[in-house]
């Protein structure tokens, strides 16, 4: 078993999470490359929000990136992966991919490949870009990568009480499918439950 899949963290601090996962996986091509458009309302020249809009593209993860990587992870966790993680992630082959702007980071996501399905490992939006939609952006590249590796099936897990992180997958069209008992470290020394969900592509 690999340290990503023995690894926990408390993600009560942020709606995204790691999953587990299950067999190993071959190295395999990028996400979707080109630009990626984050979605308003009655967007013109501004948003209904009143926030522009940004362009976005993904690249690979990679050593040169892992100081944002990392501030991000510790910024949005109390629990966070830590390099090896992350090594550990290249090194295996997983699909690791940054969202990039500006150069700046907004977000990465890290999942790895089965016989015929992905599990998503983690996925983790820069907390001052929480809410505006990239966490959307990254499912949607998750999910055509996947598809364009012959997969059926997108899996993931996330804590009972992170109410934020199951409406964005439940909107994406996850379904709940299980539930593991006592799965994530929470304060004071307890346990709690992970939601298993899971996607047909």
């Amino acid at each position: 078993m690999s340290d990503l899949r023995k690894k926990e963290r408390d993600t009560s601090a942020n709606p995204m999470h790691e999953s587990c996962a299950a067999p190993s996986r071959d190295a395999v091509e990028l996400a979707p490359p080109g630009r990626w458009h984050r979605p308003l309302e009655g967007e013109s020249a501004k948003g209904a929000s009143g926030v522009f809009p940004i362009d976005a593209e993904f690249v690979p993860l990679s050593t040169v990136w892992f100081p944002d990587v990392l501030r991000v992870e510790n910024a949005a966790y109390t629990h966070p992966w830590v390099e090896s993680n992350f090594t550990d992630s290249i090194r295996s082959g997983y699909q690791a991919q940054l969202l990039v702007a500006g150069g700046q980071l907004l977000g990465y996501f890290v999942a790895m490949r089965g016989v015929d399905e992905v599990h998503l490992l983690n996925i983790t939006v820069d907390p001052q870009y929480q809410g505006q939609g990239w966490a959307r952006v990254m499912l949607d590249a998750l999910a055509i990568w996947a598809r364009g590796q012959g997969a059926q099936w997108l899996w993931l897990e996330v804590r009972v009480g992170n109410s934020r992180a199951l409406g964005v997958y439940e909107a994406f069209g996850y379904s709940r499918v299980g539930q593991r008992k006592n799965y994530y470290p929470a304060p004071g020394g307890q346990r709690e439950d992970a939601l298993v969900m899971s996607l047909k592509l």
